[in-house]
Parts: structure tokens; sequence; C-alpha cells
């Protein structure tokens, strides 16, 4: 099947943007605000699926870009005095979470990204844009190693496809943490309300957080509410979630479902098997939004003394590759 397709450069919101079109979907990323892509809708049915800045926010978000679009956090979340130890030596990040005495969100996901390329196929639109860095580039000082992060989203009749590649270009045996701050909205169909949405969610164990949001090592037991999460479905706003839960993929996937009760429609958020951890964050229950949030690796993982491999703590070789695909699509009635 052939459809329309366009991948043009064009503004949001007044910020350069690159915008792909396929048939009914539209997207948009922005490069110089950390390769945020801060949009993602059907534009015959009117659907906004994720959380997008309105333009009298648009000063607050260049501020603070992590609570719209799909923000890359690398490396994610909350690094414990913002001290990472690592193969030997000490790496010291900012302390920008001052309340908490954390680093948080890592270097990625407010900066200006490349865009190498964009274009259109006969049945997609597509954008790829990188950081390379180096010794010369800013985010060195606190991340010594030289690295390659290439992200490409493509449009089709299938949706938004992200893939994310990582190639160690240094010398050194170099971390590899990764996550998206991905916002949602709840309901991102015209007319409907938060009433009308239920999610599910392929979560696991829940961990047990700190009062400085950090991993004591244990878990927790699952209230019936977060039980229906992983079955059944519940509102995304049932209470206050700030959670941290292991993946634990059903039927080979790993992946958040968003139902519209109303209209009948799905909104599949197929992170991927690679992401072995979800965080999901719906800013005090306050409807409108919230965020499932797919991590490689447990919160503060570098800090915590458990095997490498049940955190998600690994590492890439001088020339090694690690990549990823992760889906957004929509489920008709």
């Amino acid at each position: 099947m052939t459809f329309a397709c366009k991948a043009y450069e064009d503004t949001y919101q007044g910020e350069k943007a690159v915008w792909l079109q396929a048939g009914r979907y539209e997207a948009a990323v922005l490069p110089e605000i950390g390769a945020n892509l801060i949009a993602f809708r059907d534009t015959e049915a009117g659907y906004r699926f994720l959380h997008e800045p309105a333009l009298e926010e648009m000063e607050s978000f260049k501020a603070r870009p992590v609570i719209h679009g799909m923000p890359v956090l690398f490396p994610p979340n909350r690094i414990e005095d913002g001290k990472f130890p690592w193969n030997g030596a000490t790496y010291q990040f900012p302390v920008n979470e001052a309340a908490r005495g954390n680093h948080l969100h890592g270097f990625l996901f407010n900066i200006p990204w490349v865009v190498e390329t964009y274009g259109t196929t006969s049945n997609s639109s597509y954008v790829t844009l990188t950081q390379k860095v180096d010794a010369a580039h800013p985010v060195y000082r606190y991340w010594p190693h030289a690295f390659t992060f290439r992200l490409t989203y493509t449009l089709t009749e299938d949706g938004l496809g992200q893939h994310v590649l990582v190639r160690n270009d240094g010398t050194e045996l170099m971390p590899c943490l990764l996550a998206f701050h991905t916002a949602v909205n709840a309901p991102f169909a015209p007319g409907s309300t938060a009433a009308d949405c239920r999610f599910t969610m392929t979560i696991g164990r829940r961990r047990e957080m700190s009062e400085r949001m950090l991993p004591t090592g244990r878990f927790q037991t699952l209230k019936p509410e977060e039980e229906a999460i992983k079955s059944g479905g519940i509102s995304p706003f049932f209470e206050p979630m700030d959670n941290h839960y292991t993946a634990e993929p059903q039927n080979g996937r790993n992946r958040m479902e968003l139902t519209d009760s109303r209209l009948g429609v799905r909104l599949v958020y197929d992170a991927g098997t690679s992401y072995k951890h979800w965080m999901i964050w719906n800013n005090n229950a306050t409807e409108g939004f919230f965020c499932p949030e797919p991590q490689t690796n447990l919160v503060n993982a570098p800090n915590v003394d458990l095997p490498a491999e049940e955190i998600g703590l690994f590492s890439l070789a001088q020339g090694e590759i690690w990549e990823a695909t992760s889906r957004l699509y929509c489920i008709r009635a």
C-alpha cells in the first residue's frame, strides 16, 4: 500500500523541528531540545498521544524538558550524591536535585543534537539524529567516554518506530544506561476524559525506594490496584505514583497499553525486551498525562550492590554496539 509521506524541516511552537507524515499519522522531533519526539498524532481521528507543551508552556518546557514528549535520559533517573563509580574511577555529576542530593536524568535530554538525515520511502518517513561525544564535547567532562548515540524515528501505517544505537568509540569500557521519560496523554482523544482511560503494563515486582527515591534493595508487596496494572487494567491516576518495577514481558512483549473505553481504542507502547525495568510517574495523580518510562537499568544502578545482570548494569567495549527498538501504535475497535 502506498500513501502520502513527507519529511521536512519547519517549526513547532517557534522551535526548530523535523516533521514526519505518513498516512493518518504525523510526528515532530526537536533537534535543539534533546532530540525530543515531542508529538505523535493521528490527524484523521484528532488523537494526540503524547503530552505536548502549549505555546504558553514553551519557556517552562525549555527550562525542564522532561515531562513532554519522549525525552532521552542518559544515564537515567537518579544517581546518589551525583557520584558514579565505574571501572576503578569515580565520576562526579552535578547534583541537580538538591532536595534529595541526587543527580537526575543525565546529559542528553536538553542539549542540541545533529540531524544526520531525514526523508521518505514509498510507505514511510524518517529522521535520524546523533550525538557524537569526544573530548571536546561538553558531556565528556562528566562522562569521559568517546561514543556515538544515534536515534531514528520512522513513521508508517504501523505507527511510530524508534531505533536506538549506542557505539563505544573509545578505548575504555563504557557503561550503557538509558531510559525514555515518555509522557502519554490520558485521555488522548478529543471528547474523552481521564475516567474513560485504563492502562495495563508488563510490570513485575515493585522496588522499595528510600526517602531520596533510591532503591533499598528490597521489594514491596503489590497492592491489588498494582496487580490490576498487570492484568485487567486500572486508571493511570488511581493514586500518586513514582514507582519502580521490574519488567516482566507477557506473550513475548514488554509494553504499556492505554485503552479509551468510550471509543474502544488502544494505544500500545511496545518498549521492547531490552528494557528490563519500568518507572511509572503520574505527576501526583494529576489527570491529563502520565509517564510509563522504560529503563535498561535500575535507578542508581552503579551504586547498588546487586548482580549486574539483575540491575541492568552493562558495558560496551571498544567498538561494541548496543541497540534497541520500540514502537507506539494504535489498535482501533
